[in-house]
């Protein structure tokens, strides 16, 4: 029984923790309200002891200071509630700021190891080799995705099937287009210092994404990007190329 309970209560503990910042907004939000709804609830008999202090003064008019002093224990309630509901709001975006600063030096740490990994790799079977587990890959990415079940977007760029291995999008272009847009990019990229993916997506005709702009390059950290290609058979039988980045796009690229 003991035991059962007490592993209701770590579970508790964790499930709270894990969602501290949904809970603390939403308790932050209710408490705002409730600030509000007692402020406008106390302004009445706040009124009233008003009036009662005029008599008292014989005074039509009062003082901002008699104001405050006569009505301030009205307010008590929603002062306080409003300090802990602004609290608890700091305490959210704290929360939010600790963990996203922690995944982006977890993502940081991946993309080099991933970065030692390509270099070892290519060192060990050679550049040849290389490219044939990147081929291979490539196809693994499209047969998981098949053109038959997704829509071919048409940007009027090219007539080639592509695929986009950050968004699984289909769509038409070709290599030409893709080469001019990377250039572009870079060129941008050297001058305004930083770039989002959706900047590059505008570029080569496609719609933004959810991440698009939460992702992206600069020219401090990441460097110009870079992409590679890969010539495949759709599971339509209909020629493909997926478009990879060897220079992958990443978080707090403004940084």
């Amino acid at each position: 029984m003991n035991s059962g309970l007490s592993n209701f209560f770590k579970q508790l503990h964790s499930s709270m923790k894990k969602h501290s910042p949904e809970i603390l907004t939403g308790l932050g939000i209710c408490g705002m309200i409730t600030s509000t709804v007692t402020a406008v609830r106390a302004t009445p008999k706040a009124l009233i002891l008003l009036d009662k202090k005029k008599k008292e003064e014989k005074k039509e008019k009062l003082k901002k200071s008699e104001v405050i002093k006569t009505t301030w224990k009205c307010y008590i309630p929603s002062v306080v509630t409003g300090a802990i509901s602004i609290g608890c709001l700091i305490g959210a975006s704290t929360v939010n700021y600790k963990r996203n600063a922690a995944l982006a030096t977890a993502y940081s740490l991946s993309e080099s190891a991933l970065k030692l990994y390509q270099e070892k790799v290519i060192e060990t079977i050679g550049e040849k080799e290389e490219q044939k587990v990147k081929d291979a890959v490539a196809k693994e990415r499209i047969d998981r995705n098949p053109v038959v079940s997704k829509e071919v977007i048409i940007t009027e760029k090219g007539n080639t099937l592509c695929f986009d291995t950050i968004s699984s999008r289909y769509f038409k272009s070709d290599v030409e287009t893709l080469r001019r847009a990377e250039n572009e990019i870079n060129r941008r990229l050297y001058n305004e210092l930083y770039i989002t993916l959706n900047e590059f997506y505008y570029e080569i005709g496609l719609t933004s994404t959810k991440i698009g702009d939460e992702l992206g390059w600069s020219i401090n950290s990441s460097g110009p990007i870079k992409l590679s290609f890969s010539s495949q058979l759709a599971a339509d039988d209909t020629p493909c190329l997926v478009v990879d980045y060897e220079t992958l796009p990443k978080y707090d690229f403004t940084k």
